[in-house]
């Protein structure tokens, strides 16, 4: 696999960029990043200092990923959507002088495995979207996302379920267990999360 990155990007020297990985135009990549094998930034994102990516991530076209945002294998993190990394942003000190990397200690935000965040959706750190989870365009999250959820609103609430097709699961008319409709993969409720049935079988 050839890793490409286009004359116009900005990609730090001390950054590591995964085999295959394509970085594309406009787009900035900071000092000590990482990326695995595999991975996109579209046109114009921006890829924090010593933020981590695993393999065959994609940051679409003008998504913010702040440090020291750490996302799993497999994140989709949707165009214009920001990762932020503040908890009580100013620009400012009290006394008036300008703030400096040193007068705030920065929050980032982890994304798990697989997991899928929409298009001008905004994560508000410190905060964890779990594994296969989505969170949908234009959500505000502002706590933890359990694995598989599917959250929405401002303040982003879930309202369901996904399975690892990203497509919102449908109730199978057995209490407790959903199925896919595109895979057919059936998955057990169990206490507030979430699991595929093989999985819960092999762990049981």
């Amino acid at each position: 696999m050839t890793t490409r990155i286009v004359d116009s990007a900005d990609v730090a020297d001390s950054a590591s960029i995964g085999e295959g990985s394509s970085i594309w135009h406009l787009a900035q990549v900071r000092e000590d990043a990482v990326l695995g094998a595999g991975c996109v930034v579209g046109r114009g994102a921006y890829v924090g200092t010593g933020v981590r990516l695993g393999d065959h991530c994609k940051i679409q076209n003008y998504a913010l990923v702040y440090e020291p945002a750490e996302l799993g294998h497999g994140v989709f993190v949707g165009p214009a959507a920001v990762l932020t990394n503040d908890t009580f942003p100013r620009a400012v000190n009290p006394d008036g002088s300008l703030k400096a990397a040193d007068d705030w200690d920065a929050v980032g935000v982890t994304v798990r495995e697989g997991a899928s965040i929409g298009a001008r959706a905004v994560c508000v750190a410190p905060v964890t979207v779990g594994a296969w989870a989505t969170v949908a365009a234009g959500a505000v999250v502002t706590k933890d996302v359990a694995p598989h959820a599917l959250v929405v609103g401002v303040p982003a609430r879930q309202v369901g379920w996904v399975g690892h097709a990203g497509r919102p699961l449908e109730p199978t008319g057995t209490p407790g267990r959903w199925r896919c409709t595109q895979t057919g993969d059936t998955y057990v409720e169990s206490d507030g999360t979430l699991r595929r049935a093989d999985v819960e079988e092999e762990t049981s």
